[in-house]
């Protein structure tokens, strides 16, 4: 077994919310309770599912983001220089049996962009102060997911009139990012982003395109910057990236194989591992792994977040054996496909569920790697 992340038995980060914490966030938004009270509410849930997830068996464990009510947003507002925006931004999400608009805020760059704060610095040190067997692991959305949602048009030209003085600041915000989490001792951090998924979509590229951009060379451009963001990474810290097609109670925004961005991806981004989304047809074969190169984890996201049913283990380990034909079997790992709430909303499975999914995960990692 790895003793380093990505576990060979891992998952993405954000976990259900319970139903007393959903409680008391409906509380504080109404104004019943005061954000101390909140705070001891987030506390007493992240204790409970750090427990949980030791208890299953992970070597790996998140608060579950129950901090926050986005994956990226909560984050992101709080970079120096962006703020919320009033205009909302249309997202077509869809499952099998219906189509979702989800439609957040926007963003803005009004200023230079820089870190004024250590952005989930006291959630982290709490986190770190919960574990007892795993290792804390701080999840935070890829500096593109500041880029992709709104594009130029999001970046006010009288702060940015040459885009490269936005890339560089944005690169430099998260690198002290980086370098202050790890002072805090962080050895696992993981940069989620939906960007370099979602370029495999000929409809999202295409939209991409419509706004001005340049989309069959964008996804060089994220990659720069995510090596620009860890160029100066602490010694020790293992770092990994997530890539889905959107996760919305239960929905999907993008379709498409790794194909489009898989050799730049694999041969060029410098993290340790790739969380992938390998759970069903949208996220085509194998075959774009022969580009990940030696010393690369790849963690294959098998096990759907999207619906309760659980998967059969042996057709797990089918599925790996057919994925160690194109990269090693001894760079491999397994994990959900995603979070189970990437938004506070959470998907359609219940928590029982989503434990039996992670027990599943970590039993069967076993008895693969051993």
């Amino acid at each position: 077994m790895r003793t380093t992340p990505p576990f060979r038995a891992d998952h993405v980060g954000s976990l259900l919310r319970p139903e007393a914490l959903l409680a008391a966030r409906d509380d504080f938004a109404a104004g019943r309770i005061d954000a101390a009270a909140l705070k001891e509410a987030e506390d007493a849930a992240i204790r409970e599912v750090v427990r949980a997830q030791e208890e299953v068996g992970l070597r790996s464990a998140t608060d579950g983001e129950f901090r926050r009510n986005s994956w990226h947003m909560d984050f992101i507002y709080q970079l120096g220089g962006i703020e919320k925006s009033e205009e909302r931004i249309s997202v077509r999400f869809e499952n099998e049996n219906e189509t979702l608009e989800f439609a957040p805020s926007g963003l803005r760059v009004t200023g230079k962009v820089a870190l004024d704060q250590t952005i989930f610095g006291d959630a982290f040190t709490f986190l770190g102060e919960q574990v007892t067997t795993a290792t804390p692991k701080l999840t935070i959305p890829s500096p593109n997911m500041v880029h992709y949602r709104g594009g130029r048009a999001s970046i006010d030209p009288a702060v940015y009139p040459d885009i490269e003085e936005f890339w560089t600041d944005l690169s430099a915000a998260y690198a002290e990012q980086v370098r202050r989490i790890g002072e805090l001792g962080c050895t696992y951090l993981q940069f989620d982003d939906t960007s370099l998924a979602y370029l495999n979509d000929p409809s999202q590229r295409a939209e991409v395109e419509a706004r001005g951009e340049d989309a069959e060379h964008l996804h060089l451009r994220y990659i720069r910057q995510i090596n620009a963001a860890l160029a100066g990474r602490p010694e020790g810290m293992s770092v990994t990236t997530h890539m889905c097609r959107g996760n919305f109670r239960s929905s999907w925004a993008a379709s498409g194989s790794y194909d489009f961005v898989a050799e730049a991806l694999f041969g060029e981004l410098g993290v340790d591992g790739f969380f992938l989304e390998f759970d069903d047809e949208r996220s085509g074969g194998f075959e774009p792994l022969r580009f990940v190169p030696p010393g690369k984890m790849v963690v294959l996201g098998l096990v759907t977040t999207k619906r309760g049913e659980l998967e059969s283990k042996d057709r797990l380990k089918r599925r790996i054996e057919e994925a160690s034909k194109f990269v090693d079997l001894d760079q491999l790992c397994l994990s959900p496909q995603c979070g189970f709430s990437s938004t506070v909303e959470g998907n359609a499975l219940t928590r029982e569920e989503q434990l039996a999914k992670l027990r599943l995960i970590v039993e069967t990692a076993e008895e693969v790697w051993g």
